[in-house]
């Protein structure tokens, strides 16, 4: 269950309709869930997966959106994260996965944008596509690389703007968070006319980091890596990109707040978009005009407050999703059940 079926309230914010990133507007998720043995005797095991996100119902690539990234610690293995700081767009699905598996999910959603636009590196420009990634070799059997292309294209292809599965799905299949099952999680505030909405993948923290919030005795594992986390952070609201960076900063509290001190082996990165304005990439126009909000309009201030509320509530939602999973070499992670909040 959600963590709000628990009686816990994060933050005092309301959320979406759907509490959920896909309550602004348009935005899209899907997954792809690999839950299987690799060998006979089962020491082998595939439990992993691709989420793709998408900014819009178009054409990314045509219609770019406004965009920023936001390293909170960097041990993490991303890509396009350069360019989008850059250019501050995105144009592409923001894909996540594991770790080994990030070459694959970046050619599956090259082999899939090229399907869709037959123009990109023929007469116009290449493409710059974004992957983030966790290490689930806890559970999986990174080494085996059973993450394909084919597996991104299908996860784009399921993307829907409906509530978003979480727990133990798609990416996060194989992931752990506090020592207990993670994977992904999302959340949402409304503020004002506006929504910002967060989706997560957790695998960061051990046991005993979490104290802010009661939970239930079952045996958690007492050793785990540092681990890492994405988020991803979207919003209707009129921001520029550096307005998107200053809000994305906002998402270290919310993580701060459930337990995490950013590990040195920890790759904490946000990566966060606007839909307010579509990027046309085929235009003759030599300016282009753009209305945002004030800095010192307290929209700003709810903004950063929502980003905060949001992340918190998606990681504990992508602890209180996920149910015991079993993977590679019998490994079982138990879910985390929490009792009530303090």
């Amino acid at each position: 269950m959600k963590v709000r079926e628990t009686g816990l309230t994060v933050g005092k914010l309301p959320t979406g309709a759907k509490n959920c990133i896909t309550d602004v507007l348009g935005v899209m998720v899907g997954h792809v869930t690999l839950d299987y043995p690799l060998d006979e005797a089962g020491i082998d095991y595939a439990c992993t997966g691709v989420t793709a996100i998408l900014p819009h119902k178009g054409n990314v690539f045509k219609q770019k959106v406004t965009a920023a990234s936001y390293v909170i610690n960097g041990f993490g293995k991303t890509t396009g994260l350069v360019q989008v700081n850059e250019l501050g767009q995105i144009e592409s699905p923001i894909m996540l996965t594991n770790t080994f598996a990030v070459p694959a999910v970046a050619q599956g959603t090259l082999e899939y944008m090229l399907e869709e636009n037959p123009e990109i590196g023929d007469t116009t420009g290449t493409i710059n596509v974004v992957v983030g990634e966790c290490n689930d070799s806890y559970l999986n059997s990174i080494r085996k690389f059973p993450v394909k292309p084919e597996h991104a294209i299908e996860a784009i292809k399921k993307a829907s703007v409906r509530q978003v599965e979480e727990g133990a799905v798609g990416a996060g299949k194989g992931m752990i968070c506090f020592g207990y099952k993670g994977g992904i999680g999302t959340s949402s505030r409304t503020i004002g006319d506006y929504t910002i909405g967060c989706l997560v993948l957790t695998n960061f923290g051990k046991k005993e980091e979490h104290q802010r919030f009661r939970y239930s005795n079952v045996e958690g594992l007492q050793e785990t890596a540092d681990g890492s986390i994405i988020i991803v952070l979207a919003t209707d609201a009129l921001l520029s990109d550096r307005q998107l960076l200053r809000v994305s900063k906002r998402c270290g509290i919310g993580l701060g707040r459930t337990g995490s001190h950013f590990s040195h082996g920890s790759g904490d990165i946000v990566i966060a978009f606007s839909t307010a304005h579509k990027i046309e990439h085929f235009s003759e126009e030599t300016t282009e005009q753009r209305i945002q909000l004030r800095e010192d309009h307290p929209l700003m201030n709810q903004l950063f407050t929502g980003a905060a509320e949001a992340a918190e509530e998606a990681i504990l939602n992508s602890l209180s999703q996920a149910k015991t999973t079993k993977g590679r070499a019998g490994r079982v992670v138990n879910t985390i059940t929490f009792t009530d909040g303090e």
